[in-house]
């Protein structure tokens, strides 16, 4: 198989995709479209909340990388860069349409007072409401769509800081230096945002699991 047929799966020779890019390889360019588009587009749906405006932005994003293709020089790799393009084009457009989530407010949050877990669930530094063990849940009703559902709507209402890691890191998969080194920010503040973004989750799906624990079943 040839590095253009799967130029980033196993260990593609890059340097290669980037000489066929450069001479306007088309194969070379619908191959990334065809493996990026859908996690460009996710992306670009953590900063702006309609699904026209994310796709506009990906199309974007492709046009970026095709004219700034000389100018990639390998300090990151291909896919870091294509897709600091696409955080910063949805950066741009997500301040235009007055909904914006600034890269350079990432950094600050670490210095914000906010509590990791609430502390009505401590009493003189012992637990009062501990974590539930999950491990005599079904692992039916873990992994049932009403459950996802759940997890969707408590990743979609974290802070546009927290949102942007843990979908990144969670739902998409990435390893943190790709995290940090895309939205720019340092190891540190990766974590704790994901640690604060993980925490708000893990209530709110322990929350829906004991109400669906108490509910009455016919």
């Amino acid at each position: 198989m040839s590095v253009i047929e799967d130029p980033l799966r196993g260990s593609p020779d890059e340097s290669a995709l980037v000489a066929a890019l450069r001479a306007g390889d088309e194969r070379a360019f619908a191959t990334l479209v065809d493996l990026y588009t859908g996690p460009m587009r996710r992306l670009a749906l953590t900063f702006v909340r309609s699904h026209a405006v994310a796709d506009e932005v990906v199309q974007e994003a492709w046009l970026g990388v095709l004219r700034g293709i000389d100018r990639f020089e390998s300090r990151s790799s291909l896919k870091t860069w294509i897709f600091r393009i696409l955080a910063n084009t949805a950066k741009t457009r997500a301040q235009r349409e007055a909904r914006s989530v600034p890269l350079s407010s990432l950094e600050p949050e670490l210095g914000e007072d906010e509590p990791l877990v609430d502390p009505d669930r401590f009493l003189g530094g012992s637990w009062t409401s501990p974590p539930e063990p999950w491990q005599d849940v079904p692992e039916a009703r873990l992994l049932s769509s009403e459950t996802r559902s759940v997890i969707e709507r408590a990743i979609e209402e974290l802070p546009p800081r927290q949102r942007l890691v843990i979908s990144l890191r969670d739902v998409e998969g990435w390893p943190s230096d790709e995290v940090c080194n895309v939205l720019e920010i340092s190891e540190t503040n990766q974590r704790v945002l994901l640690h604060r973004a993980r925490s708000k989750v893990r209530s709110a799906l322990e929350e829906y699991l004991r109400e669906d624990a108490a509910w009455p079943r016919t």
